[in-house]
């Protein structure tokens, strides 16, 4: 779904799974230190939307998540995962109750398939499932940020900021009041910047949750009935996974970044050293200078001097050993 923001001035529309709003306006680093300073917006329109109502749309989800939402209070965020029988990652839901509807924004095109098992989950439970991406668009508010949130706005309050499910028909007024905007080249520098995985980027077929840092955050310990517990308890109680997202610092003299899948090897083995793990997101910050997310195999030592691809990089732990 293209936005209508494209046709702000310096607009550079993004590529791939993110097509369709701006990678950035112009300039990348200004506006990354405009959201780091709690300034602009973010559009998120193509995100998909979706929602869950009705009297047991909670205790009906708090089967189907990787999250505790049976009790979730009003307008508290929260994430949460849907796994495979085998505890691998499907879905990853952003969502927030606002009394009377769960609204969640997902990646962009995993709602058709999010609402298809949904749908196929229902039983006899008093809910109702619908994809929103039409009509509402996602809009993020950087942490700091006093930019008005219209009345009625369904809103997810983080500590990174807070997303809005705004009516897609207002999307282009409330741009012009919500001060200067970035671009999603910015926003993702910060995500890497704050170690937070991103389905599809950070994940493949075979990815769990402990791998990346999510049980807590989207994951739920003392609940169960729900598909994938099995291997999360598990892995929990009994193992470590086999890999671990850490955090790359890239040497700054290259000119090209190394693209997400770039092998990354051990330096001391040289060129044809076997491949350790892969980078799953690089960006250019504009104080860390160039920087990755990646997933290493777990007994990587985590002082270990690594290459992605031809560039050197320093590791930093995000999920321990």
């Amino acid at each position: 779904m293209k936005s209508p923001l494209l046709t702000l001035p310096g607009a550079v529309p993004a590529e791939g799974v993110d097509e369709g709003v701006a990678a950035h306006y112009g300039d990348l680093f200004r506006e990354q230190r405009a959201l780091a300073g709690g300034t602009g917006f973010v559009d998120l329109s193509h995100r998909g939307v979706v929602t869950v109502s009705g009297p047991e749309r909670l205790s009906w989800l708090h089967l189907l998540l990787t999250q505790h939402v049976s009790d979730l209070p009003p307008h508290q965020a929260t994430e949460a995962l849907i796994l495979s029988a085998n505890g691998h990652i499907e879905h990853a839901l952003y969502l927030v109750d606002d009394g009377e509807t769960v609204w969640a924004h997902v990646e962009p095109g995993t709602q058709e398939a999010l609402i298809a098992y949904l749908e196929s989950m229902k039983f006899f439970y008093r809910v109702e499932t619908a994809d929103r991406t039409a009509d509402f668009a996602v809009v993020h508010l950087p942490a700091g940020s006093i930019t008005e949130v219209p009345e009625g706005v369904a809103v997810r309050e983080t500590p990174y900021g807070r997303d809005l499910f705004l009516p897609r028909a207002d999307l282009e007024s409330y741009a012009g009041k919500a001060g200067p905007p970035a671009g999603i080249l910015a926003y993702e520098a910060l995500r890497v910047e704050q170690h937070r995985p991103r389905l599809g980027f950070e994940t493949d077929h075979r990815t769990i949750p402990h791998e990346l840092g999510w049980i807590g955050g989207a994951v739920h310990l003392q609940k169960g009935c729900y598909r994938g517990q099995e291997t999360v308890a598990r892995v929990q109680n009994l193992g470590k996974p086999p890999r671990r997202m850490v955090f790359l610092h890239l040497d700054g003299s290259e000119v090209h970044l190394p693209p997400a899948g770039t092998d990354l090897r051990l330096a001391d083995d040289g060129p044809d050293g076997r491949r350790i793990g892969f980078v799953t997101t690089s960006v250019r910050h504009h104080e860390l200078g160039p920087v990755a997310l990646a997933l290493v195999k777990r007994n990587v030592p985590v002082d270990a001097r690594l290459m992605a691809g031809d560039t050197a990089a320093a590791q930093e732990t995000v999920v321990e050993p």
